[in-house]
């Protein structure tokens, strides 16, 4: 049988694997903890706040107090909840500072390619600002709700574990939070995949399933 990479054996475990090797003195292997759930992590936390420089520093942050408390994560085997509980309560403390009561748009960076031509990235931009500007305006557990079902994909039976809140509430969170939006953006539904099949609809889809992520990251 040929030799397994280490990369691929590493991708095998289990976080409780990891985990007890990290605490056993395998430090370097929490590395492989951090690509496996730093890229939802940050997609989570960049829906959060609508800043990705910041997002940039939460997913750090998180990452950082989870190693430097990895003892205390009683259940290695919910490693991975116990650290999006880190990442969501550095999210909420973030949003809970009266500088972030505004947040501002006018720096924000053109986060698209411009493969499709000048007009289809103004349009794709101007359409992602508007989705920034929307989600802004959602109380934050209706907007949280909305990201992790919507963004992130987590049922709702797992959200209202990580959230202890029930199903039916966090439904009605998310179902508030897509009415608004869909209000806001003059859309019949944000989460619609379907809708037509013009150039202009595709592109508005993709971008509306992109959100404000850059891609590849």
């Amino acid at each position: 049988m040929p030799d397994v990479p280490d990369a691929a054996r590493l991708d095998a475990l289990t976080d409780e694997a990891i985990v007890a090797r990290v605490l056993a003195g395998e430090i370097d292997q929490y590395a492989s903890l951090v690509d496996r759930y730093q890229h939802a992590l940050y997609r989570h936390a960049v829906g959060m706040v609508l800043d990705h420089d910041a997002a940039s520093d939460m997913v750090q942050d998180a990452f950082v107090r989870a190693y430097t408390n990895l003892r205390e994560c009683r259940d290695p085997r919910r490693f991975r909840a116990w650290l999006f509980q880190a990442l969501r309560n550095r999210c909420l403390d973030y949003l809970k500072e009266p500088r972030r009561r505004h947040l501002r748009f006018d720096d924000a960076e053109a986060l698209l390619n411009s493969a499709e031509g000048p007009a289809a990235f103004v349009e794709e931009r101007e359409l992602r600002m508007d989705i920034r500007r929307a989600l802004a305006q959602l109380p934050v557990d209706q907007r949280e709700a909305f990201v992790m079902h919507y963004v992130d994909g987590i049922d709702y039976d797992t959200m209202a574990a990580l959230l202890a809140a029930s199903v039916s509430a966090l439904k009605m969170r998310a179902l508030r939070a897509r009415q608004a939006l869909s209000s806001a953006l003059g859309q019949p539904s944000v989460t619609d995949d379907t809708g037509g099949s013009s150039p202009e609809k595709a592109r508005n889809t993709r971008v509306r399933k992109r959100w404000l992520f850059k891609e590849g990251t």
